[in-house]
């Protein structure tokens, strides 16, 4: 069986559990033959992280890393320079924004739930990207995970639809800087999954039921399919794939009506 990822180094933020997207993602690089190092986010999600990278060995690296603390970030990449000289795939699968700010108006937005989702959800993808660029010394790819509300307004997707904006402009600035050294930056814009980020989103069961009325393949998409497309983004199949955001949601972005 071909593994196109074979002797590859990933890093994987943002498992939370078996049904995060990160996880499906990790799952398949991992049968593709790349070897994996996880984050976890605080002591709640030790555990359950810690139970999943198992799965690839005992000695599977995993270190806490809250993104929205520089100095873990920084420990986080000196630890990874110890179990490995070199990374070639990272995977951005963060975001978060406070509950009351996915309910309600947009307009009601505090300044301090709008700063708190630009930070998790796009501004660490920059700090992410920064530090990893030395280590992936054959070039490489960093992918991040976005979602349709970054181009149209989603209801209750609200301010976290501003900062994947954000995420996907970053996107495309990373991909311009990196490209020199052969680091190629996209994001995967997935339709909805029954994740559990995505059930703190009001009237997350009316979207889906949406999907299935509206996007060409009568669905959104499983997360087999966004681990498919993340082992494309990372193989050689994509070299010449960089700034772009590809959609996995049966067809849902095509539609106008």
């Amino acid at each position: 069986m071909s593994k196109p990822l074979a002797g590859k180094t990933a890093l994987v933020f943002g498992v939370a559990n078996k049904r995060s997207i990160a996880w499906a993602i990790a799952q398949a690089w991992a049968e593709a033959g790349a070897r994996l190092i996880f984050n976890y986010q605080g002591d709640r999600l030790k555990d359950n992280v810690e139970e999943l990278a198992s799965t690839f060995g005992p000695d599977t690296p995993l270190w806490p890393c809250d993104v929205s603390n520089d100095a873990e970030v920084d420990v986080f990449f000196e630890k990874v320079a110890t179990v490995t000289d070199k990374v070639d795939l990272v995977l951005h699968s963060i975001a978060f924004a406070p509950k009351d700010a996915l309910e309600g108006d947009f307009i009601n937005t505090s300044r301090e739930a709008y700063l708190t989702a630009h930070n998790i959800s796009a501004y660490s993808l920059v700090h992410i990207a920064r530090k990893a660029a030395p280590l992936m010394k054959d070039g490489g790819s960093i992918i991040a995970m976005s979602y349709y509300g970054a181009e149209k307004v989603v209801p209750h997707y609200n301010v976290m639809g501003v900062a994947k904006a954000s995420l996907e402009a970053s996107t495309r600035y990373l991909a311009y800087d990196l490209g020199k050294q052969k680091i190629r930056v996209n994001c995967i814009s997935a339709g909805p999954v029954n994740t559990l980020a995505a059930r703190g989103i009001a009237g997350f069961s009316s979207m889906l039921k949406h999907y299935d009325a509206h996007a060409p393949l009568g669905r959104s998409c499983e997360p087999s399919e966004l681990g498919a497309t993340g082992v494309f983004l990372a193989s050689d199949g994509a070299a010449a794939i960089t700034g772009q955001v590809l959609y996995v949601d049966g067809g849902y972005q095509i539609m106008g009506m």
